[in-house]
C-alpha cells in the first residue's frame, strides 16, 4: 500500500549532491526549512515519460508557480549525482533543482520505495508530487497504485491547479524559422517584447520543407504554432498579438 504522509515532516536524510568537482552534503533542512517546495519524484533520469513530460513540463511552468509563492521547485529521482547533474543539463531544466536519492533513503522515508526489479531497475521511487512547507508536506499527488508507470496525478498542470485553480498557464509557441529570414527575426521580435515564450525549429537543422508542408501546408517563413493552431508568418502573428491585446483590455 503506497504512503501518504500530508501532515507530516518529510524524512531526514541527507543528499549526496555535486558543484562541479566538489561533493555537497545537503541536509533535509538545507533543502526544505523556512521554504515553500514542489517536488516532483519519478522512476529513473533519462526514462521515456520522465523525460517527455515529467521534468519538461514542470520546468515551463515553474515560474508560475513561483508566482503563487514557491521557493523551489525539486526533482527527485533513486540516482546519483553524476546521472542527475547530467540528465538536467541533458534537459535544459535550469529552472528546476535536481535531487539524487542514491540510496533511495527519501523514497524509502517516504513510504515510496519500491522494486522495479522486473526492469532490472532494483529499487526506485514510485512517482508522485507534493507541496511542502517548512518541512511539512501540504499535499500529495501519488499516482494509483497500478501495474506499469502510471501518469496521471502528479504532473505539473495539477500542482498548479491545486495552489491556484485560476492560474494562467503559459502558451505554448513554435516558431518553424530558417536562416537570414528576416520576417522570421520579425517574428521573434515580437514574441520576445510580448513576454512569450518559444521554442524555435530551424530549417535544415531540425526540419525540412517537406515537413513545413505536411504540418502548415505553407512555404514561408516563418510559420508560428499557438496551443496546436496555426497562426501564420509574422504578419499574422502582429495581428494576433494585437487581437490579443485588445481582449485583455
Amino acid at each position: 500500500m503506497l504512503k501518504n504522509i500530508e501532515g507530516q515532516r518529510v524524512p531526514n536524510v541527507t543528499f549526496k549532491t555535486r558543484n562541479d568537482h566538489e561533493w555537497i552534503d545537503l541536509s533535509t533542512d538545507d533543502v526544505f526549512a523556512g521554504k515553500t517546495v514542489v517536488v516532483f519524484s519519478l522512476p529513473g533520469a533519462f526514462t521515456p515519460t520522465c523525460s517527455s513530460s515529467h521534468v519538461p513540463r514542470y520546468n515551463q511552468l515553474t515560474p508560475q508557480l513561483k508566482a503563487l509563492g514557491v521557493d523551489d521547485v525539486i526533482c527527485v529521482s533513486v540516482n546519483d549525482a553524476f546521472v542527475m547533474d547530467e540528465w538536467q543539463r541533458s534537459q535544459r531544466a535550469e529552472r528546476l533543482t535536481f535531487l539524487p536519492d542514491g540510496n533511495g533513503d527519501f523514497s524509502d522515508g517516504m513510504g515510496l520505495l519500491v522494486g522495479k526489479e522486473d526492469l532490472g531497475f532494483g529499487k526506485r521511487s514510485w512517482r508522485y508530487s507534493m507541496l511542502v512547507r517548512d518541512g511539512v508536506v501540504e499535499k500529495m499527488f501519488i499516482e494509483p497504485e497500478e501495474p506499469g508507470d502510471p501518469f496521471q496525478v502528479s504532473d505539473a498542470d495539477t500542482m498548479l491547479e491545486y495552489l491556484d485553480p485560476n492560474a494562467e498557464k503559459p502558451l505554448d509557441v513554435t516558431v518553424f524559422s530558417r536562416p537570414g529570414c528576416v520576417f522570421c527575426a520579425k517574428a521573434k521580435g515580437l514574441l520576445r517584447d510580448a513576454g512569450i515564450e518559444f521554442e524555435e525549429l530551424v530549417l535544415n537543422r531540425d526540419y525540412t520543407d517537406n515537413t513545413l508542408r505536411a504540418v502548415a501546408n505553407a512555404t514561408t517563413y516563418p510559420q508560428i504554432f499557438v496551443d496546436g493552431e496555426l497562426v501564420g508568418g509574422a504578419d499574422d502573428l502582429e495581428t494576433w498579438l494585437e487581437s490579443r491585446t485588445a481582449k485583455a483590455a
